[in-house]
């Protein structure tokens, strides 16, 4: 049960996290690690609950979409899904950049195109057998996560993390970061795919699918948690190599460069393969949730490569044309914020109802909580997108 889980964390580790939790440590030192904290409890709830309608049902959140509503809603809900898909990709592709012109000095349109190249590659390695694109999505992982290890112990960045810990804030601007911090939990394109992750044949007995979801519960705590810990490093070791320090700018490349000068070269060396392993790993997480989409959206499949090429084309495009790849970490982030309801409140809806759920369906407390969630995390970032449109 751990490697769909494992796949689902990949999302919580991706280069706008490195952006977002990087730059409240080191302007704001360890004062928000408590929304850290916060933001993987809901992630591990959200997650929850888009495994057990899976095991309940036998289908997952776009097929259910496809059967209960009509078909203009579900083919707007496709639409929608299909530029979270590739707002995702667009991340992706300019971490991997970024990290590529860190390691080799490359410049960010040819970084990209490699980047991409290396994720069909990474497909045709683990094509459609899911477990073993499970195994490359966990090599790359370790990766990222020995990255952070080894800079956190260089930095002895935990030491005094705890007093970030009391719920405070520091004005408008750590508002701004904390409400970005939160946003960020919940990736819509992962709550398709872990939905698709947890099924189960049809004619599964109850008491199986209940045995199933504890394992999945477990998973997803062990998984998230981990995320949730490497978060936090990113965090922390801003905090203790960047803040007050002035080194280094609030970019990837200026923490790169921050990391330099207070750890020396390995650690600005470990940051760069971070970086990369978490592009990498995220791009094909993002693919295997396109087909998801698109299979239970619109009931049709196409080959995981053909649709890699044509989810691509858009976020190379606007590279191409020179768009700012921290401006394009910020539109992706937008359009991922867009689509964070329309995932949310048919998953809400679906687990609420018992003639889908049956006896799995939700307790009115576990309803309630979800109610609570998908108004709080909706509303965070409808205001991220204001922001961001008012400039």
């Amino acid at each position: 049960m751990l490697g769909p889980a494992l796949v689902v964390s990949v999302a919580y580790m991706d280069p706008g996290n490195f952006a977002t939790n990087m730059t409240a440590g080191s302007r704001y030192g360890p004062r928000l690690l408590w929304v850290i904290v916060l933001a993987n409890v809901v992630a591990v709830f959200v997650q929850y609950l888009a495994c057990k309608v899976g095991v309940a049902t036998g289908r997952d959140l776009p097929e259910l979409c496809r059967e209960h509503a009509p078909r203009a809603l579900t083919h707007g809900l496709w639409v929608q899904a299909e530029l979270v898909a590739m707002a995702t990709d667009l991340a992706e592709f300019v971490g991997g950049a970024v990290a590529l012109h860190l390691l080799f000095g490359l410049p960010t349109l040819p970084a990209a195109v490699i980047v991409a190249a290396s994720s069909l590659v990474l497909l045709a390695v683990a094509p459609e057998g899911r477990r073993r694109f499970e195994v490359v999505t966990a090599l790359l992982l370790l990766v990222l996560v020995l990255g952070f290890v080894y800079q956190s112990l260089r930095a002895g960045s935990w030491h005094g993390a705890l007093a970030g810990m009391q719920p405070r804030l520091a004005g408008s601007q750590s508002l701004l970061l904390a409400t970005g911090i939160i946003g960020a939990t919940v990736m819509p394109h992962v709550i398709y795919l872990h939905s698709s992750l947890g099924k189960l044949p049809a004619g599964t007995p109850l008491t199986q699918k209940r045995r199933v979801l504890r394992a999945h519960r477990l998973s997803i705590g062990v998984a998230l948690g981990l995320a949730g810990l490497v978060n936090a490093g990113m965090l922390t070791l801003a905090a203790a190599t960047l803040h007050r320090s002035g080194r280094g700018g609030e970019s990837l490349d200026g923490f790169h460069e921050g990391l330099g000068l207070a750890l020396g070269p390995g650690a600005a060396l470990a940051f760069a393969l971070a970086l990369l392993a978490s592009g990498l790993a995220s791009a094909g997480v993002g693919t295997f949730a396109g087909q998801v989409i698109m299979r239970g959206f619109l009931r049709r499949r196409v080959p995981l490569t053909v649709r890699r090429l044509l989810t691509m084309a858009p976020p190379l495009v606007l590279l191409a044309l020179g768009t700012d790849p921290t401006g394009a970490l910020v539109l992706s982030q937008i359009v991922l914020s867009f689509g964070i309801p329309f995932a949310l409140a048919p998953l809400l809806w679906f687990t609420a109802r018992r003639a889908l759920m049956g006896p799995l369906v939700n307790r009115g407390v576990t309803t309630g909580a979800a109610v609570v969630i998908c108004a709080a995390v909706s509303g965070l970032n409808l205001f991220l997108v204001v922001l961001a449109v008012r400039g």
